[in-house]
């Protein structure tokens, strides 16, 4: 039986390239598979209509803007996922879910191998290869651009020579990724790490210095999970989609930092997560109110650790399942509503209630009706102090 390459296929220039290129150096069949994640551009016909048109044998387009929401997003504003506390996990989180994806093409029409479009540079190739070894093993990797020093010069020469119908003209100065939950920007003029970002960078953001009206907003969340937006019951897809709009348009989510990378580099990224930032604010506050101070701080190291596995290709594994186990468990009571105000780049909280809220006026009052017994407090503070006291008497008794 011939290879049958199932190919990760984006609909420009380098994914379509890697057809002919792919049935080339294989001498098989490829299975082009395009997974919308709310990325935005051109519609999943035109995409299966291309790939068809430069030679795939089967061309696969799913809409997933949904399922990445629901299942992916959400874990991450759950875990209040953000690598090194500042990135939302943007792009790590739309690679497990096009695995998946990859994979199930596989399966369906007989696929022996896999092709992604990663360079031998990036975080990407990780996430691919360690998810498909987790989901299929069997499964061969084929990367043109690290495996054949596949560039896009090379690229755009061989789709000139083959007559491919694609736009090999336009040429962004940046490499962008996005989707639902952010957008990525990187290289050109930005790799000189003192170069500051100028607005054509920005896509999903609106400049936060204009002046403008603030925008205020209550987020409703049931076990962690936004629900609904002002009153207005939503699936997470539409909480997401429309806080993207509206945080947006007041410059919320702007992130500009050197990151280290997974292969070992660090790297310059620019990102835009106004929905990610604006509610993974109000997710912490909400988890203030609700959750118990000991499990809080526990489930802290917990979130920065989910954070890392995910950066680094690890969302199928056996750590990151036990880690869901028990943020899922601490999210029980994490129910609510919380108000923010969207103005000047800024998400900031300014009101929440909860039904499960462990608050309580009568004990934090300074006013009368405080039900706090201040009488208590002396003997506490004595024993809290009091192994502290003991080691201080010793040292001195030493002389240490």
């Amino acid at each position: 039986m011939s290879e049958r390459v199932v190919l990760a296929y984006s609909g420009g220039l380098d994914t379509s390239v890697a057809i002919p290129f792919l049935a080339e150096q294989t001498g098989g069949e490829i299975i082009a598979v395009a997974v919308d994640v709310g990325q935005d551009g051109e519609d999943l016909d035109t995409i299966r209509k291309r790939a068809l048109a430069c030679g795939a044998t089967e061309s696969v387009v799913v809409d997933a803007k949904e399922e990445f929401a629901a299942d992916f997003c959400v874990p991450a504003l759950r875990a209040n996922a953000l690598y090194m506390d500042r990135y939302p996990l943007l792009s790590s989180l739309s690679r497990p879910l096009i695995v998946k994806h990859l994979v199930a093409a596989a399966r369906e029409f007989g696929g022996t191998a896999v092709s992604h479009g990663c360079t031998g540079k990036g975080n990407d190739q990780v996430r691919f290869e360690a998810g498909l070894s987790a989901l299929n093993p069997d499964l061969k990797v084929i990367a043109p651009a690290r495996d054949y020093a596949w560039t896009r010069d090379k690229a755009i020469a061989f789709a000139e020579d083959k007559g491919l119908p694609i736009d090999v003209s336009a040429k962004s100065p940046y490499s962008i990724d996005q989707n639902l939950w952010g957008r990525a920007v990187e290289t050109g003029f930005l790799e000189d790490i003192w170069n500051g970002p100028i607005e054509d960078v920005y896509s999903y953001t609106s400049d936060p210095a204009e002046p403008r009206e603030a925008d205020e907003v209550v987020i409703t969340f049931a076990s962690g999970v936004p629900v609904a937006l002002d009153g207005r019951p939503l699936t997470p897809y539409q909480v997401i989609a429309e806080l993207n709009r509206r945080a947006g348009a007041q410059g919320v989510g702007r992130i500009d930092m050197v990151e280290d990378r997974l292969v070992g580099i660090k790297s310059r990224e620019v990102y835009e997560a106004p929905a990610a930032i604006a509610l993974i604010a109000a997710h912490m506050e909400l988890e203030n109110v609700t959750v118990e101070r000991d499990l809080a701080r526990f489930k802290r190291s917990v979130d920065q650790r989910w954070g890392e596995l995910v950066y680094d290709g690890l969302w199928f594994s056996p750590l990151k399942d036990a880690l869901d186990a028990f943020i899922d468990d601490a999210q029980r009571q994490v129910s609510g509503d919380v108000r923010m105000t969207l103005h000047g780049g800024r998400a900031v909280v300014t009101g929440r209630r909860s039904d499960a809220s462990l608050y309580s006026y009568d004990l934090a009052t300074y006013d009368t009706g405080d039900a706090f017994d201040q009488s208590l407090a002396k003997g506490f503070v004595e024993l809290w102090s009091l192994p502290s006291k003991i080691a201080a008497k010793r040292d001195r008794d030493l002389g240490a």
